[in-house]
């Protein structure tokens, strides 16, 4: 198929890759030229100068860029250039009203439009194994979902436009809880002297198991956190959840109080840090 891809961040430049691999046509756009050229030196497709060029022909569009004001710029550049029964598909962690409002300019110009935030980090990016959660018409995820197969190994229709974005708070709120858990545990083992990777092998088969424990517990331990989702992603992300959860007056108290550890790490200079670096408040 024909395909655009906005956005060749972090998680970006791998599925765009992914797609490339799948065989199907793909034209790149990033803010950043030098990081569309260093995509077309691994994979094969086109570079565009901007979002209208990007997606002139394509019949499928996808997205992935920083917040809303980003999503709403590129996004809107994109659907005035596009064509009718094309589909548009953003992958950037957004609110549900930012979907909302790309959705009606979408509709106005019949184009599908799916909002489809991701989880799984870079390194489901890279090795395709994200989880997508995706809001909008079921007709519109049925045409897209056998491309997004080339980077997403779980892909779910949560409901209408903003439901996916809704589903990602979610995600993030179930995450930063499950972190501060994990940090308090690695930061006790340490300070108990027990060997931590006999207690990783010995608790991660049972309840406590979790894909935060496989794949941070180690990090964790020694200290290392330069990679990843970074602190200052998961304080929009986290900012977007307070903002939605304002409106039917969810209790986020827990959430409050990570995002507020989140904010101590960041003023210590690890804005760029994975989020398991909570740990670092606590280890000693």
């Amino acid at each position: 198929m024909r395909c655009a891809f906005l956005g060749l961040g972090v998680m970006g430049f791998p599925m765009a890759g992914h797609l490339a691999n799948a065989g199907h046509e793909v034209t790149v756009y990033n803010r950043t030229m030098s990081k569309a050229q260093r995509w077309l030196e691994e994979y094969t497709g086109k570079a565009a100068d901007t979002p209208e060029l990007a997606v002139r022909e394509a019949e499928f569009v996808f997205s992935c860029v920083g917040n809303d004001d980003d999503s709403l710029a590129v996004g809107q550049a994109a659907l005035n250039a596009m064509s009718a029964g094309s589909v548009y598909v953003d992958h950037t962690t957004t609110s549900a009203s930012c979907a909302e409002k790309l959705a009606a300019v979408a509709a106005s110009q019949n184009i599908g439009f799916l909002d489809a935030p991701v989880s799984g980090g870079e390194a489901g990016a890279v090795n395709g194994t994200l989880s997508v959660m995706c809001g909008g018409e079921e007709g519109h995820l049925k045409n897209t979902e056998p491309l997004m197969q080339a980077y997403a190994k779980r892909i779910v229709h949560i409901g209408p436009v903003g439901h996916g974005q809704l589903c990602k708070s979610v995600n993030q709120i179930a995450i930063a809880g499950l972190l501060q858990g994990l940090s308090e545990a690695v930061a006790f083992a340490k300070a108990s002297g027990i060997d931590t990777n006999k207690t990783l092998e010995a608790i991660s088969g049972g309840a406590a198991q979790s894909w935060q424990m496989e794949n941070r517990w180690q990090t964790m331990v020694q200290g290392k956190f330069d990679f990843g989702f970074a602190v200052e992603w998961m304080r929009k992300d986290l900012d977007i959840v307070f903002s939605e959860g304002s409106r039917f007056d969810a209790d986020l108290t827990v959430t409050k109080l990570i995002d507020a550890y989140y904010e101590e790490v960041a003023q210590k200079g690890g804005s760029r840090w994975d989020t398991s670096s909570l740990v670092s408040r606590i280890d000693r």
